[in-house]
């Protein structure tokens, strides 16, 4: 086995984002618990000594995936509102980014993740971080005539975080498929909160989004 650290055409920051990269794709493909570090390590032909030396232990690898991750959403959607104007097209493409990591991810992870305190807690603060532009953005979508002008938007944030929290902690995925249950808190929040301009935009991403979903289930079949 080579360490990659040793290879001068590869940088520390290189091998930490190979890591980190590596990791992230085998917890939301798997689950969080069933992944070891001599499995990340292996994946990036790394040893395990080497992996220790950067992560001092699973959570903070995790910890650094989900950072990770809100980074990433960030860059996309700072790029997406660079492109439009309209509201409604940014929060459905966001949505749209959202439900393809869904469909990446084992229901483990969700389990799993609730097992690392500091992870959780940094998921809370970026939600809570988040709220007050969240407000805005869609008050700004009241500007537009997209959202209607009596809504609480303070009011229905909070419930679809209660939502999403239900969602996690209840067994009603153990029924329906945790996509399922998924789109239909967003697609059904989004509906109450349209006005007649908006739901047309909403229904049609709504009918592109499944259509080509199915064709993507057909040609897997």
């Amino acid at each position: 086995m080579v360490d990659l650290e040793r290879d001068s055409s590869s940088t520390k920051q290189d091998l930490h984002d190979k890591i980190i990269a590596a990791a992230d794709k085998a917890f939301t493909a798997h689950g969080i618990k069933s992944i070891t570090m001599d499995d990340i390590a292996a994946s990036v032909s790394i040893s395990k000594r080497t992996l220790y030396e950067m992560f001092s232990d699973k959570e903070t690898l995790l910890y650094e995936c989900v950072v990770k991750h809100q980074h990433d959403m960030e860059d996309i959607l700072k790029e997406v509102k660079a492109n439009t104007n309209n509201v409604l097209e940014v929060i459905l493409f966001f949505y749209q980014k959202s439900i393809e990591r869904f469909h990446r991810t084992n229901k483990q992870f969700f389990e799993d993740i609730k097992k690392y305190p500091r992870v959780n807690e940094l998921i809370k603060g970026c939600r809570d971080q988040d709220s007050d532009g969240t407000i805005a953005f869609f008050k700004e979508g009241v500007s537009q005539g997209i959202f209607r002008t009596d809504i609480n938007f303070e009011i229905t944030n909070i419930l679809v975080h209660e939502q999403m929290d239900m969602l996690m902690n209840t067994d009603v995925c153990n029924k329906y498929p945790f996509i399922e249950v998924y789109e239909s808190i967003m697609f059904t929040y989004l509906r109450g909160i349209s006005t007649e301009k908006g739901s047309k935009v909403l229904e049609n991403f709504i009918q592109a989004y499944r259509k080509n979903n199915n064709a993507q289930q057909q040609a897997l079949a």
